[in-house]
């Protein structure tokens, strides 16, 4: 996934996920506008679909991992 380095503002335990109601740990800004936000969970399930839409990726599963590498980190 692209990680935006420099994200506009952090997501916090108020931001949940579109699909389950969990707490949110990536943010997908759309090409046509919007945003939608996922748990890591469906962030990886949906990733494929999501690069082919994302204008930009927020990517915050670090902080669920000790030494806050990301999920797409530990997956190469």
């Amino acid at each position: 996934m692209t990680t935006v380095l420099t994200p506009a503002s952090p997501l916090t335990a108020a931001d949940r996920c579109d699909r389950c109601g969990a707490q949110a740990y990536l943010r997908v800004v759309l090409l046509s506008g919007g945003e939608l936000l996922f748990c890591a969970h469906h962030g990886r399930k949906f990733e494929p679909e999501l690069k082919k839409i994302a204008a930009e990726i927020q990517d915050e599963t670090g902080r669920l991992a000790p030494g806050g590498a990301s999920a797409s980190d530990q997956e190469r």
